[in-house]
């Protein structure tokens, strides 16, 4: 497939200085696309500001309208935005035409929030008051390479529904489909008021007006945790929504069917080589099915398809590039040397890395402790259910745990124990759907998305307060 040349490649844009997109797949130069500095980026942060006025004077049925044109829109180039995903980010295309549909629910549904009602009556010791949510101001987003379609979804939707104008940093590996969707909001109708959202492909060392600039009044990001603490304590004039990772848990009990929870496992572990913040990375196996279990994931892992990306068929592709790769070599040949035992898998082609199993691996090793961001699952056996809630919690991370179990007592266990942001029951940490409140807890972020929570986190509570009737009005 032959990329579209994007002229949309930066608005805002008063820089020569390129980027180029290259394509995990083959090392295939896919686009050139123009760099924003920082003045850049401060430029577009004052359109923002100059539009907000208009953008949140709009009523409910324009931004909602709006909303359902864009889900269309992407709907109508859903081939497009597929092929565009697949090549820029070496997601295989059964994945990469899944995250459009989603992106496309995503709009829809942050449609109808939009004609939702956003205030409230109340009676404060006899005098009547009216609470009600206003546009916050404007947003700053920063968004990862591994979604690049729906988790810009995941922050453009919101702020349209809550008419907040905004600017976009969409990662430097993956922007092409960020673009992409600007040319839809760029002829979207109702039209969006001019400077209401600018995309801007910058490097991370000019990201700071981001955080700094005092017209920014929320600032979400998805990413690193490595750089998204660092930008929440210099956005101090700014509310923040982090979403930074995990190092996903899973508890097998021995109540639960063992062959659906490990196809449950498998995708929830190796889908798009692992490179999903929810993807399963830790599996705790009661300890009479340890041994059916590593022989049932080894089995199911030697099944997944290596093949072309365009290939509906192929289940496993690269990492985002080398250096990725490379990363996961080194953690997992660490672990090795330090005493665990290599299941499968284990081996390095350039920037692809198979599916790989691991037991009995010290939990001082980065391939535990850390986010792998790779196709590696751990595997250990449990024999008390409350020590596998134990070792699940032993972790900087706190996004999400599943437990597959059908016993009430337990789930109660741990849903009250697991310290996550999601517990989900019989099936692998990597569910989410686009409505359900998403976030972490530790190092894993702060704040949640999901359309109506990231509105509330776009929006801001204003009361009107209101004299007490008088005996003639009240007669």
């Amino acid at each position: 497939m032959e990329t579209r040349r994007n002229d949309y490649a930066l608005i805002m844009a008063r820089t020569a200085s390129t980027l180029s997109v290259i394509g995990p797949e083959d090392g295939r130069v896919l686009a050139e696309v123009s760099l924003a500095r920082q003045e850049d980026i401060t430029a577009a942060l004052l359109e923002a500001d100059c539009a907000r006025p208009a953008f949140s004077a709009e009523g409910k049925v324009t931004r909602a309208s709006r909303l359902r044109w864009i889900a269309d829109a992407i709907q109508e180039e859903s081939k497009h935005f597929a092929e565009l995903i697949c090549e820029e980010s070496g997601k295989p295309i059964r994945y990469a035409t899944a995250e459009v549909a989603r992106a496309v629910r995503t709009f829809s549904l942050a449609a109808d929030e939009a004609e939702k009602s956003t205030y409230q009556e109340l009676d404060l010791d006899g005098r009547p008051a009216l609470l009600e949510r206003f546009p916050i101001g404007v947003c700053a987003f920063i968004t990862p390479f591994n979604f690049p379609l729906n988790l810009v979804a995941h922050k453009v939707a919101p702020a349209l529904a809550a008419g907040c104008p905004f600017v976009l940093k969409p990662a430097e590996k993956t922007p092409l489909t960020a673009l992409a969707l600007g040319e839809i909001l760029e002829r979207c109708e109702p039209p969006l008021p001019d400077g209401a959202f600018s995309i801007c492909v910058a490097l991370p060392e000019e990201c700071e007006p981001l955080a700094l600039d005092p017209r920014v009044k929320h600032l979400s990001f998805t990413g690193s945790a490595t750089v998204g603490w660092p930008l929440k304590s210099k956005a101090m004039h700014a509310t923040t929504t982090l979403e930074l990772g995990g190092n996903a848990g899973a508890i097998l009990c021995e109540d639960w069917d063992l062959e659906d929870a490990l196809n449950a496992c498998t995708l929830g572990a190796f889908a798009f080589s692992g490179q999903v913040c929810i993807s399963l990375q830790r599996l705790l196996v009661a300890e009479p099915s340890m041994e059916r279990a590593i022989a049932g994931l080894a089995k199911r892992a030697a099944k997944l398809k290596r093949g072309p990306l365009n290939d509906p068929a192929t289940e496993i592709g690269p990492l985002i590039n080398e250096a990725a790769a490379m990363r996961i070599e080194t953690w997992v040949n660490h672990a090795i040397q330090a005493g665990a035992r290599l299941i499968y898998g284990g081996k390095r082609s350039g920037s692809f890395y198979m599916p790989t199993i691991l037991a009995d691996v010290p939990h001082s090793c980065d391939i535990w402790k850390e986010e792998a961001f790779g196709p590696v699952v751990c595997i250990e056996a449990w024999s008390q259910f409350e020590q596998a809630l134990q070792t699940a919690n032993d972790s900087p991370w706190g996004l999400q745990t599943a437990v597959f179990t059908h016993n009430r007592i337990r789930m109660e266990q741990a849903f009250h124990a697991l310290e996550v942001g999601q517990v989900i029951i019989g099936d692998s940490p990597s569910f989410r759907v686009d409505e359900m409140p998403y976030g972490g807890v530790k190092q894993s972020g702060i704040g949640r998305e999901g359309l109506s929570y990231a509105i509330e986190a776009m929006t801001e509570p204003r009361l009107l307060v209101l004299p007490k009737a008088t005996k003639d009005e009240r007669d």
